[in-house]
């Protein structure tokens, strides 16, 4: 595997982890008597204070060509549209059956590359995605007999869905050559319009009611948006949509282990069979290519 492939594939890790990590910031904030858009204004804002002081310390240039100003806007609003679709779930269903939902957007990636971008979907590619989901039913299949909330389940697979074109656009636009830092801080300045419209332009803003929770702020800040989204767009650049959105199965991992660490659910059995099933299933994606180029290489074929 290559230097650069790998760095790809450990951002696209990173990506997924800390992404995972909303549930854990937002929540509280909720407790607390927080508004998913006043939640979300605080995450954007803050991220965008905190990108846009980065990007003058280290010199990087602000400047716009004409041409990428419209495919800017449109990712900003697919971006903040799935997050605020995800947030919304959060009310009706518990936020690590939400997590494990959205893992949907690796199979809409897939289908969306095949489709409009003619990329052939490999059996391991396939065989990986199943492997995921079928280790995510076992992290959160219910066995009190409870159906989810059919609202909550749109809510995620919208999420999903504007997430999954977020990473295609991303590969397949202009975008694909701006430097990673802009390229975030625009896209977060634009998506941040949805919460000024639907906050009354900040009239219905609710303030952050404990001095503590601003932790849960500037952490939903950092972690899942600009960690997430800078570490997300290295990862396609260097191997890919669809491998890139593939690792997202990292994703509701880093869910469970918040839920275990902090909030004390059970481990059991079944849980630890589904995690080493999606590690799996990460691993096969990491190691397919380079494992069939080995085979190729040291195992001639037999033309009979």
């Amino acid at each position: 595997m290559t230097n650069d492939r790998l760095k790809g594939f450990t951002y696209g890790a990173l990506a997924a982890a800390s992404y995972g990590l909303n549930p854990l910031f937002a929540l509280p904030l909720y407790g607390a008597g927080m508004k998913v858009d006043s939640v979300l204004f605080y995450r954007y804002f803050f991220a965008i204070v905190m990108l846009g002081i980065l990007m003058k310390v280290k010199k990087q240039s602000f400047a716009l060509k004409k041409t990428d100003i419209l495919p800017l806007a449109v990712m900003g609003l697919l971006f903040s549209f799935s997050s605020l679709f995800l947030f919304e779930s959060y009310n009706y269903m518990d936020a690590g059956i939400a997590s494990t939902i959205l893992f949907v957007y690796p199979v809409m990636v897939a289908i969306i590359m095949a489709i409009f971008f003619h990329e052939k979907v490999s059996f391991i590619t396939m065989f990986s995605i199943a492997l995921a989901f079928t280790g995510i039913s076992l992290l959160y299949e219910g066995g009190d007999g409870r159906t989810l909330n059919l609202l909550g389940v749109l809510f995620v697979i919208l999420s999903s869905l504007t997430y999954a074109i977020y990473i295609v656009g991303v590969n397949r636009s202009s975008l694909k050559n701006l430097p990673t830092a802009k390229l975030t801080f625009y896209a977060l300045l634009f998506g941040i319009i949805i919460y000024v419209v639907r906050l009354d332009f900040c009239t219905a803003l609710q303030l952050v009611p404990a001095p503590l929770l601003w932790v849960n702020v500037f952490s939903l800040a950092l972690f899942p948006t600009i960690i997430s989204l800078i570490a997300m767009t290295l990862s396609i650049h260097r191997i890919g949509s669809t491998p890139a959105a593939i690792l997202g199965a990292l994703e509701p991992v880093t869910a469970l282990f918040c839920g275990v660490v902090v909030f004390g659910e059970q481990l059991t059995p079944r849980i630890m069979l589904g995690v080493l099933m999606i590690l799996t299933a990460v691993t096969l994606i990491i190691a397919a290519k380079p494992l069939l180029e080995l085979i190729k290489k040291h195992i001639p074929i037999r033309h009979e």
